[in-house]
């Protein structure tokens, strides 16, 4: 397959959600939207993020409505979700943790 990630089972993906608050499948996506306490404050998640999307060759799909970015994670050549959307999320939480932003359903 490649540089392609191989796609994850059912199980592994229920597991490893349980360690991304927020987080939720979608069908072949995972999702989280992330309250940051002001705007600036939420385009800068995505300014970090989008460093380390580039890092990684993985680019997550956003949407950005006034603090409140949407993420939505899925692998397309592969064809669903891999390690790398995990991994991706993970990074993303982080990020939206230390500038303060909540998910959306917590805030």
């Amino acid at each position: 397959m490649g540089s392609v990630s191989r796609l994850l089972t059912d199980d592994e993906i229920t597991r490893q959600l349980l360690d991304l608050p927020g987080w939720a499948r979608s069908g072949d996506e995972i999702r989280c939207a992330y309250a940051a306490p002001t705007f600036p404050a939420a385009i800068a998640l995505v300014d970090e993020v989008a460093l380390e999307a580039e890092d990684m060759n993985h680019h997550p799909d956003i949407d950005i409505r006034w603090r409140t970015t949407t993420w939505v994670l899925s692998t397309h050549d592969a064809g669903g979700l891999t390690q790398l959307d995990i991994e991706l999320a993970h990074r993303i939480a982080l990020h939206a943790d230390a500038l303060g932003a909540q998910p959306a359903d917590q805030a």
